[in-house]
């Protein structure tokens, strides 16, 4: 089983991201396992897919947007974000958007170029759940949230700019 960071604790990933499928027949095998599937599979077979054993969550490119899920998306207790590159940062947008406008609650989850210097920015943007390159290390990528003591920003996970925030502790 692989391994991912979620809630800043290195845990098991019981689901099973499916970046390329087309058909119903290729997931047939993997009836109880829980899966992560394209956006666009979902959407083609979304009543055969909600009535599987296994639990379903869907995953989304970084030029789809969280809208398209549309009364679907609170269904989900997973939905995953994919960084096709590191330098796309549509994905950052995405994240907030389904945190701060649509009120995801559940596990949001940073896929593909997932670098250990994006934590702290990810996760401010409402990621709870990093799903690393293969190249990084993720023993040492836990260390990535407390590279920045505080943030000047506003963001999902500190909705008041820093200095309203100073007011309340002075």
């Amino acid at each position: 089983m692989e391994k991912l960071i979620k809630n800043r604790s290195i845990v098991e990933d019981p689901w099973l991201l499916l970046k390329e499928v087309s058909e119903m027949s290729e997931i047939a095998d993997k009836a109880a396992v829980p899966l992560i599937v394209p956006l666009a599979f979902w959407q083609e077979n979304r009543q055969a897919l909600k009535q599987r054993p296994g639990k379903t969550a869907v995953w989304l490119q970084s030029d789809e947007l969280p809208a398209s899920l549309g009364e679907d998306l609170h269904s989900f207790g997973l939905i995953a974000l994919n960084f096709p590159v590191f330098s796309d940062g549509r994905v950052y947008s995405s994240a907030r958007e389904l945190r701060s406008n649509f009120m995801f609650k559940g596990e949001l989850r940073a896929i593909g170029d997932v670098l250990r210097d994006q934590l702290f920015y990810m996760a401010r943007c409402g990621f709870d759940a990093f799903a690393l390159r293969e190249d990084q290390n993720i023993d040492t990528a836990l260390a990535a949230f407390d590279d920045f003591r505080d943030g000047y920003q506003v963001s999902v996970d500190k909705p008041e700019p820093l200095f309203r925030r100073r007011e309340h502790v002075l």
